[in-house]
């Protein structure tokens, strides 16, 4: 038939070349609809091959080749090859698919992974089989019964985008008979020669081809590496391996490359030893490769007898009987069956199998999360590989995948919920511990956890015949779990937890492994068929012992200058697979050095550099080196992670911020001790007890693109002691407390369980692999509990993985002489501890019941300890006393903690110790001063050349089209400096047109330009050829209109009004282009230096304004803001303070942010305006100065953009920035930071306080924010001057106070007035003198709550606040109810209280009496009937609330009070006059018999507290949709009320509740009740969204 494709093809295919070549149209923006057919069917024997021409990166997959009975003249085509049905086998990848439904998984080469020139075929035989040729190699039968007349099928997919027909004959002479004329040899063959058994790959698992190497003297088989099958074979074996036997130098090497295999196949199938008896050969001359073998008495089907002969299924076994061999025939005989290792047909309730029962499934994996027991359909071999893949897990469940091996024969057993449940014959390994009959006997077997798992990780096991039992993780054996194990064992997998799908795999990632068997061959036989590398593993005598890369190296890595350089030659296309090792083990005391030859800019993470005792020639490289969980110490950032785990945070120079020219470096000593080298500076030991023999690895990861060998420069001196260099401190050290003696000197000990880690001073203790280890985490106190002293910690993380949680008590153990036992109830001396509810003496329970319940505690919970001075033992919950605990304790004794099950990290709290009043929170708490700061003009212009439609105005800042839509064209006015951003936003659109605005660069200078603009231009920017021009246009990147680059960013097609495009050119030579303020990375290069912005108002977009401006401004153009205020705000607290209340006056350092800054940053007004110019990060600031003690460092927030989510973050820094790397965000920051975000605490990037002060995230513009330390050396926020309490503690001396301009915040300004004194007295004088005296009440000033000031609710973006008003406009109150001045109504949620200090209680009216804040209710204030607005008498009414439904808000408004009779949930029933209480129940008998009217009063119920109104029962809920997000929400309305003094009566709570509603008034005075219609005013509605 005609080598050619049929004309009809898939809609994206266009054909050429006399139609065999075809190519897929738009290949970077679609990724299929590409196939094609051949022109003719298929004949019998026929190869329909076609050469790979070209392949992108843009996608995943790639060409699929098949046949189909479908005629492609009527063919409807559909978008892939998968997608064809009624008759139709597709190979894909690795699978082979009928009708679009898998019917092999694990077949032939992997297509995937072919390259450019590559040639793919496909062949019907003459028995009806589907075969795959690969570069001229045919793959072994994928299909059978195929019917005749098919077509060939070739779908150009994902990566694959061209390719041509280069044959269609069938193969040649020597393909087709290379397999008979093996079989014909093979009986020629003695016993010492190499036998060549082919084997149909698509019957038995793959496997092509099989060379079996005997020794000739003794027989036996020498021990060799071992080794999985792969699929390769040469095209024609040799029959001998004598002398005169003429071999390529390929022939020979793929030869004893598949003998390799072949011997690793039989050892693992039992067949690694070989006796006296021969190795039998089949005499069946058939061509189809389906034949056994077998010796020794071994028959076909791996069942050996004692007999002296064999039967093979095909042929006669001439071979006689060995006396006493081993029987690898029979092994082999049994590994050709069709007996593979399949999932048996019964299994767990919710178990689903496919895949011919190599897939197994657990149902229902969102609902259920056990009942997935799978096992084998027949018992393990020795030495045979159980292996499987992970397919599917879930994020949702604890826990995860359990494999091991099970004496129970699957046709008897009654399946258990899960395999760790079976009491007898079963061994698993669970999460990295190994349970024998459900019991644990191995705690951590292996560096690897099944829980943390991913998917396309491979698990398996192996039943060794000595009886041990080893499994084995992605490859590598994790050594022996059990030693002995019974002769016949099934293997069996739990679905448990997470993990949900399973797939047996029968080739063992034979892609992967291929390439490790080539490394092996090289490495074991050098100086066969190839010559010796100069760095081979025995390098010549005469050659220097040079430290040179091994070849053998990461899949995307390569090898040059004769082993000196690695680089990663697709550097841009991926950012992992660079491992290299070293040639060779370091010698103690060798430095291994390289060199960062070449960066790139477009990934995350750079260089890293370590040590590994992994020899590289079998090694099975991972894609990242921090990967591998054994044997291996790295060096990552600047953070030292040993087997996969971080050792060390902050060890030294960060690797990520090294630059091309650098250099790094590693060393193991003589004493085993790592240290590494930056720059030939030692950074000081990083790891201790490094075994010998250990490999250099280098990793090219993320930006590192090229290294090479530093050999012949002199290397830095070694540092004789590990004192030299920087101090390093691992992660259970310590830092020093000052001041032992100090009362709040209570930290943990630097002594702890293994699992336990010290953090933040020695205040936070963590245990590490929470989700794997439950135990081994005790952690004590780092000295004696004095008498009556507090040991409080507070519960910050728990896992819901495991039973039980923390334990805590006391010992007169010294830590120094404590061995650290799994839990601290093992103890059986001097020991006391609380354990859920029993408290225990020496590992013994001497009292159950105790007054509280450990395990029961959660997140937030607080748990202390104290031992009094007469020896009693107490614990407090939540600062609550439970009680004695115990009597008789010793009078020193240490504090214990054991972080035990759920419970995974807590914190000390402030509250440990004697009490000490000077950490306590400041009362001062002066009010927010409006800083209104000046708007700088717009610096940039506009060029006064421009098109012909194009108007400018606002002295050349607005650029309008006036008609078309093309001739739009405009520059800027000046030349772009280096980094200077010219941006414009976008102010008009007009639909009617397509396409959108263009913006580049070009070295066109508009001066040039002739006074005519229409002579000048081209319509459009994309045709513009007189200069050089970078432009963007839509999503592609053009110079002069030749297309460079697709799919560069957002498109700028899609962008409307309000959006923001910037351009600049960068001092690489760059250009940017910035959406919204976010850069999208290099969209050219090689930019000429003397550019002018240009823009193109094209299309849709017909008016854009400029909102930059230029890079150097004039200083003095804007001062500083300045603070003011007018007057205090509702609800402040203004205490008159007593002498020492306040920070000692100290001389005010005048502070300036430090000209090393974040990349994103620029500065101006003398270093005190800060501003972020692009993206959302990068925008680090510090301070010049350091912070001395007692002054407070204020700045103001100036501008803020709310096109980003989060916002600020402040802190400290503990040692001096003038050097500093500054990452992209403050977080990323880890040595001796302290760092203020949202409203929690951090401390080196770790979380150590929690609802800390308002959410910086929600602060407005013109908030001030601020920092002090004060004498005790803790770390205070002020909050628009008001001091938000101690955030931490500690603070080193000296520190300098650090700013992160992260996301809406894009501006802030040193406040620089004499604001240092805290509580200045102007200040205080005037919010004094603003209060009448009638609102002064035994010193405390009462909130004002009709006349709040206009700037009480700072935050003027308050999303809660705003939520509840669109709730409030959906009831459709009338206007009229309300006050027409926004300003008095005030938002109560978490962050605008805090903003505005409010405290939670306060006093009103004539007697005082007290009411709280409703927090978590936003207040929408009412208009004010006038006689009352303004009337003393009504200003010493109390405040109450009333809680009411929705259905009754408007009869209430109407009547402007609340009234009896309404539809309220609160009671509104006739009573008594008289009672014991002056209020009664009604009558029984009331409905039927109502009492005179002059005798009842209508009563209507109040309470001070929200708490306690606010309840369901008396504010139902309703459930509304959000306009605007369209989420629903409920929602909850009341009332706040005056309440005239006098008019109402104080009586119990009629709830029946036990537990305090309001720990500010008792269940029997928090409900009041009115009988005076009069004697309530509505002040404000409140609503509350859930």
């Amino acid at each position: 038939m005609a080598a050619e494709l049929h004309p009809c093809s898939g809609k994206l295919i266009g054909l050429s070349n006399s139609n065999r070549t075809a190519q897929r149209n738009q290949p970077v923006q679609e990724f299929n609809h590409g196939l094609v057919l051949s022109r003719e069917p298929l004949k019998d024997r026929d190869v329909f091959t076609v050469r790979i021409d070209k392949k992108v990166n843009s996608w995943s997959g790639s060409i699929e080749i098949g046949v189909t009975s479908l005629d492609p003249a009527g063919l409807d085509f559909p978008s892939s090859a998968t997608g064809l049905k009624g008759g139709s086998w597709i190979v894909s990848g690795c699978s082979v698919l009928r009708d679009g439904r898998s019917v092999l998984e694990e077949y032939g080469r992997d297509l995937d992974q072919l390259s450019e020139g590559d040639h793919v075929g496909i062949q019907r035989s003459t028995h009806g089989e589907l075969h795959l040729w690969v570069n001229g190699q045919d793959c072994g039968a994928a299909a059978s019964g195929l019917p005749t007349g098919l077509w060939a099928v070739v779908d150009l997919y994902g990566k694959c985008t061209q390719v041509t027909v280069v044959s269609c004959e069938p193969p040649s002479l020597a393909e087709r008979d290379t397999e008979r004329e093996t079989v014909e040899e093979r009986e020629q063959e003695d016993e010492e020669e190499v036998v060549v058994c082919g084997v149909r790959e698509g019957e038995f698992g793959g496997l092509t081809s099989a060379v079996n190497l005997a020794a000739a003297t003794n027989g036996t088989l020498e021990e060799v590496p071992v080794l999985p099958p792969t699929h390769n074979r040469p095209d024609k074996f040799p029959n001998n391996l004598e002398p005169e036997t003429v071999l390529t130098e390929h022939q020979l090497f793929d030869v004893l490359n598949n003998a390799i295999v072949s011997l690793y196949r039989s050892e693992d199938n039992g067949g690694g030893d070989l006796g006296g008896g021969g190795i039998g050969r089949d005499s069946g001359t058939g061509s189809r490769g389906d034949r056994g073998s077998s010796s020794g008495g071994g028959s076909v089907n791996g069942n050996s007898s004692d007999s002296g002969g064999g039967t093979g299924n095909t042929g006669s076994v001439n071979s006689p009987a060995g006396g006493g061999g081993a029987r690898l025939g029979a092994v082999t005989g049994g590994m050709l069956t069709n007996d593979a290792l399949l999932f048996h047909e019964k299994c767990g309730t919710l178990i689903k199998l496919s895949n011919n029962n190599k897939t197994a499934e657990r149902r229902r994996p969102l609902d259920e999360f056990n009942n997935g027991v799978v096992m084998t359909n027949r018992p393990l071999r020795h030495n045979e590989m159980f292996e499987i893949r992970i397919d599917k897990l879930v994020d949702k469940w604890s826990g995860s995948i359990e494999i091991g091996v099970t004496t129970h024969n699957p046709n008897n057993l009654d399946y258990p919920a899960t395999m760790t449940n079976l009491r007898s014959g079963t061994i698993m390994m669970s999460g990295c511990g190994i349970l024998t009959n459900g019991k644990g006997t191995r705690r951590e077997y292996c560096e690897f956890s099944l829980d943390e798992l991913q998917e396309g990780d491979h698990i398996g096991l192996m039943h060794k015949a000595s009886g041990a039992l080893h499994f084995y993780i992605n490859g590598i054996d994790q050594g022996v779990a059990a030693a002995q194990t019974p002769a016949v064992v099934y293997a069996v997998v739990d679905l448990y937890g997470m993990a949900v799908k399973v797939t047996i795999v029968h080739n063992h990632n034979h892609s992967d492994r291929l390439r490790r068997n080539n490394a092996i061959m090289r490495a074991l036989s050098p100086d066969v068929g190839r010559p010796r590398p100069a760095h081979s593993l025995t390098p010549d005598p005469d050659t220097p012992d040079r430290l040179l890369f091994h070849s053998n190296c990461g899949q995307k890595a390569a090898i040059i200058s004769e082993g000196r350089t690695a680089l990663r030659p697709h550097a841009t296309d991926d950012f992992n697979h660079g491992v290299v090792l070293s040639g060779r083990p370091l010698h103690s005391n060798e430095v291994f050095q390289v060199r960062i030859d070449k960066m790139v800019d477009k990934w995350a993470g750079s260089i890293e550099i370590g040590v590994t005792t992994h020899n590289p020639a079998y090694l099975q490289l991972p894609s990242t080196m921090t990967n591998l969980r054994s044997g291996t110490w790295m060096m990552t950032g600047n953070g030292v992670m040993h087997n996969g785990t971080t050792i060390l945070d902050e060890y030294g120079h960060n690797l990520d911020r090294l630059k091309a020219g650098d250099t790094v470096g590693v060393v193991r000593k003589e004493d085993g001790s790592l240290h590494f080298f930056v720059n030939g500076v030692a950074q000081g030991p990083a790891a201790w007890n490094v075994p010998p023999s250990v490999y250099a690895v280098v990793d090219l990861y993320g930006q590192a693109a090229q290294a090479t060998i530093m050999d012949d420069v002199d290397l830095p001196p070694l540092p004789e002691d590990s004192s030299e260099g920087p101090t390093v401190m691992s992660p259970s050290s310590p830092c020093s407390v000052a001041g032992g003696n100090s009362a709040n000197d209570l930290r943990f000990h630097q002594l702890h369980g293994t699992n336990a880690v010290i953090t933040n001073g020695g205040r936070t203790a963590l245990r590490q692999n929470c989700r794997s280890e439950f135990n081994d985490a005790i952690v004590i106190s780092n000295r004696c509990l004095r008498d009556g002293e507090l040991f409080e910690i507070v519960i910050q993380k728990m896992v819901d993985r495991w039973s039980g949680s923390i334990e805590a008590g006391v010992t007169a153990i010294r830590p120094e002489e404590l061995e650290f036992p799994n839990t601290m109830t093992d103890i059986d001396y001097d020991t006391w501890m609380l354990s859920g509810t029993a408290i225990m003496q020496d590992g013994n329970t001497m009292r159950n019941n105790y007054g509280c319940d450990l395990d029961t505690l959660t997140t937030g919970s607080r748990i202390g300890m104290m031992r009094s001075a007469t020896g009693d033992l107490h614990y407090y919950i939540n600062g609550v006393d439970q009680g004695v605990a115990c009597t008789g304790l010793p009078p020193e004794v240490y504090a214990v903690i054991d972080l035990y099950g759920q419970c995974v990290q807590v914190s000390i709290t402030s509250s440990s110790g004697p009490q000490d009043n000077s950490l306590c929170t400041s009362n001062i708490t002066e009010r927010s001063f409006p800083i209104h700061s000046p708007v700088a003009g717009v610096a940039h212009r506009l060029h006064s050349k421009h098109g012909k439609n194009v108007v400018l105005l606002g002295e050349g800042c607005q650029a309008v089209r006036v008609g078309g839509y093309a001739h739009g064209i405009v520059f800027s006015a000046k030349e772009l400096k280096t980094d200077e951003l010219f941006e414009v936003k976008i102010d008009e659109v007009d639909d009617q047109w397509s396409g959108s605005l263009h913006m580049g660069l070009t070295t066109l200078a508009p001066p040039e330009l002739p006074s005519c603009p229409m002579s000048g231009l081209s319509p459009s920017l994309t045709q513009f050829r007189s200069k050089v021009t970078w432009l963007l246009a839509g999503s592609e990147v053009r110079r002069n209109g030749l297309l460079q680059r697709q799919n560069y960013g957002a498109s700028l097609d899609r962008l409307t009004v309000g959006n923001r495009v910037g351009v600049k050119r960068c001092s690489d030579d760059t250009m940017h282009v910035l959406i919204d303020g976010e850069d999208m990375g290099p969209a050219a290069t090689a930019v000429a230096k003397n550019v002018y912005a240009v823009l193109d108002l094209y299309g849709r977009v017909t008016a854009v304004s400029i909102v930059s401006s230029s890079v150097l401004e004039d200083a003095g153009s804007v001062k500083a803001p300045s603070l003011s205020s007018d007057s205090c705000s509702e609800g402040e607290e203004d205490r008159t303070p007593v002498e020492g209340d306040e920070p000692a006056l100290v001389p005010n350092t005048v502070m300036a942010f430090l000209e090393n800054h974040g990349k994103n940053i620029q500065l101006s007004h003398e270093n005190l305006t800060a501003a972020r110019v692009s993206s959302y990060n990068q925008g680090l600031l510090v301070t010049a100065q350091p912070l001395p003690r007692q002054q407070l460092f204020q700045f103001q927030i100036d501008r803020l953009n709310a096109s980003w989510t989060s916002s600020l973050s402040l802190g400290v820094i503990g040692h001096s920035p003038d050097r500093l790397n500054f990452p992209s965000t403050a977080c990323c920051l880890k040595r001796s930071v302290w760092l203020l975000q949202r409203d929690s605490v951090f401390h080196n990037s770790l979380k150590i306080c929690e609802n800390y002060g308002p959410n910086l995230d929600t602060c407005p513009e013109g908030t001030v924010l601020g920092l002090l330390v004060d004498g005790n050396s803790c770390l205070h926020l002020y909050v628009n001057g008001m001091d938000q309490g101690v955030a931490a503690q500690d603070i080193p001396t000296p520190c300098y106070p650090l700013i992160d301009l992260y996301g809406q915040c894009e501006q802030v300004t040193i406040v620089t007035n004499n604001v240092a004194t805290v509580g200045g007295e102007g200040i205080k004088a005037r919010c004094q003198g603003d209060m009448e005296k009638a609102d002064m009440v035994d010193g405390i000033k009462e909130s004002v709550c009709w006349m709040p000031h206009p700037e009480v609710n700072p935050n003027k973006t308050c999303e809660y606040q705003a939520l509840c008003s669109r709730f409030k406009d959906l009831l459709t109150l009338p206007d009229g109810y309300f006050n027409e001045d926004a300003k008095y109504n005030l938002c109560y949620c978490e962050s605008c209280h805090k903003l505005r200090g409010d405290e939670s209680y306060y006093k009103r009216g004539e007697p005082p009496r007290d009411y709280a804040l409703p927090f978590g209710w936003c207040r929408f204030a009412l208009r004010i009937k006038p006689h009352c607005d303004m009337s003393n008498s009504f200003k010493q009414w109390h405040i109450a609330y009333h809680g009411t439904s929705v259905g009754a808000l408007r009869r209430t408004l109407d009547h402007a009070q609340l009234l009896s009779g309404t539809s309220s949930i609160f009671s509104v029933s006739p009573v008594k006059t008289e009672g014991p209480n002056g209020y009664s129940e009604p009558e029984v008998n009331s409905s039927n018999s109502l009492p005179d009217r002059d005798r009842e009063v209508p009563r209507v119920q109040l309470s001070p507290t929200m708490r306690y109104s606010g309840l369901e029962m008396f504010a139902p809920k309703v459930q509304f949709r959000d306009p605007r997000s369209h989420c629903c929400h409920q929602a909850q309305v009341g009332f706040q009320v005056c309440v005239r003094p006098g008019s109402y009566k104080v009586g119990p709570q009629t709830l029946g509740a036990i537990e305090p509603l309001d720990p500010r008034f008792s269940n029997t005075e928090i409900e009041w009740i009115t009988k005076d219609q009069g004697g309530t005013l509505l002040y404000g509605l409140l609503i509350r969204v859930e």
